[in-house]
């Protein structure tokens, strides 16, 4: 109940079947307050149309309390189908009963009966049913034998008997079997409407999931590459402007040459901070997405610094699509990174990159540090190659193998399509942090 005005059991709602579970157990179905004016109305135009018909019947009070339970059973047939199909057949007794021959009041059976089908409960449902069918033999018989009885035994014959009870029946059948059915047909058509609707705001909230997971992956995929960019680049400009510091009165040609570094290093991640700044507010960028014609471009950036890498490649990568370069050079990137702040100083590192037509396979190794010396780390680097790998439907193994340090990585060239699932990735302690 939401209104104290309303009547008893009338709950407004849009759609009595939607809020069936609801109202289970409940007497009165929830309809809106129109419904029940509209059905009042109809059952009172219905009565005193019955009524004035039959004002100059010599039975006209008992016509009189059949016709108005046969209303009551009208307004109330949307309300409480199964009241009303009981005040129904108390109808139909009482005019049986006073011997009453059917006339126009009886059309409202044929109304409650339609509201069982298209309203009622499964239970109320069934009890339509039966009394659709019981009612039309019921009136068969009872309309044959008072047409025998009022006629004579003369005048029929047991076999004309028997076939205009059964022409009743036939008839009964029409104004009561045929309405329950149509009833069944709307309430079917309107469970499938519903269950049409309810699929549709499904695979609306299934597209509004999928969007906001890839936003939600986008956004990591933003944060990753900030990251890999300004984690590359601070090292790079901090390894110089050491040496350009210790250069800059021995050699000031040296210190200049370190300043350059840093300035084109400087301006180039900045350049790649804004465009994922830009990818974050929904515009397009305007720098190129680094591929792996540009890792040339990062080993000399780190031998520049004092990392010496040896590069060993195989295969042809021109084929791969852009994610599966940007992912290949961003790995390398990362683990250079990493092996310049944690790995020995002065030792090689050894990168090879194998470009197959269906894999590719990336191996960086370098020699881990015995000093103690680590430099600063948040323990993302390789949290983050291993969610690149991932998410190209690759593997990645990183971790001691020696005296040195092994990264390797197994991609497919042509990753498949698909969602990281959360929780997947946990933090690792393999990158070595400052205490």
């Amino acid at each position: 109940m939401t209104s104290g005005h309303q009547r008893p059991g009338i709950i407004p709602a849009s759609d009595a079947s939607a809020s069936a579970p609801e109202y289970r157990g409940r007497m009165f179905r929830p309809m809106l307050r129109s419904q029940v004016v509209v059905d009042l109305l109809v059952a009172a135009v219905f009565g005193a149309l019955v009524l004035l018909q039959s004002r100059y019947d010599a039975d006209f009070w008992q016509i009189a309390v059949a016709t108005v339970l046969f209303a009551a059973a009208v307004a109330l047939r949307r309300a409480s189908p199964a009241l009303a199909l009981t005040i129904a057949w108390v109808a139909a007794i009482v005019q049986m009963t006073g011997g009453q021959y059917p006339g126009a009041q009886d059309i409202g059976i044929s109304a409650v009966v339609y509201a069982t089908g298209a309203y009622g409960s499964r239970r109320v449902r069934i009890a339509g049913l039966v009394s659709a069918l019981v009612g039309s033999v019921t009136a068969g018989l009872y309309i044959g034998l008072r047409d025998y009885a009022s006629n004579g035994a003369g005048v029929y014959s047991t076999q004309d008997l028997a076939t205009r009870i059964g022409l009743y029946v036939l008839v009964g059948v029409a104004l009561l079997l045929l309405p329950w059915i149509g009833g069944v047909l709307r309430r079917s058509r309107q469970v499938a409407q519903l269950s049409r609707e309810a699929q549709l705001l499904a695979q609306r909230d299934a597209a509004r999931a999928d969007r906001a997971v890839a936003v939600e992956q986008e956004r990591v995929r933003i944060a990753r590459d900030m990251h890999d960019i300004v984690a590359h680049s601070l090292a790079v400009v901090i390894a110089q402007a050491d040496g350009a510091r210790y250069a800059s009165k021995a050699d000031p040609a040296v210190a200049d040459q370190a300043l350059g570094t840093i300035s084109s290093t400087a301006r180039r991640a900045l350049g790649d901070v804004r465009e994922l700044l830009g990818a974050l507010r929904h515009e397009q960028g305007t720098t190129p997405t680094p591929d792996v014609d540009d890792i040339e471009r990062l080993v000399d950036e780190m031998r520049e610094v004092g990392l010496e890498v040896d590069v060993e490649r195989s295969g042809d990568p021109s084929t791969l699509p852009t994610s599966t370069q940007l992912a290949v050079y961003r790995i390398v990137q990362e683990s250079l990174t990493n092996a310049y702040k944690h790995g020995e100083r002065g030792t090689p590192v050894h990168a090879s990159l194998t470009y197959r037509p269906d894999t590719v396979e990336i191996d960086v190794v370098n020699r881990r540090s015995d000093d103690g010396r680590a430099g600063p780390g948040t323990g993302h680097g390789l949290v983050g190659m291993r969610e690149r790998a991932t998410m190209s439907g690759g593997t990645m193994t990183a971790g001691p193998r020696g005296q040195d340090f092994a990264v390797a990585v197994r991609m497919p060239a042509h990753p498949a399509t698909g969602q990281m699932p959360r929780g997947l990735f946990t933090s690792t302690d393999q990158e070595r942090t400052a205490p």
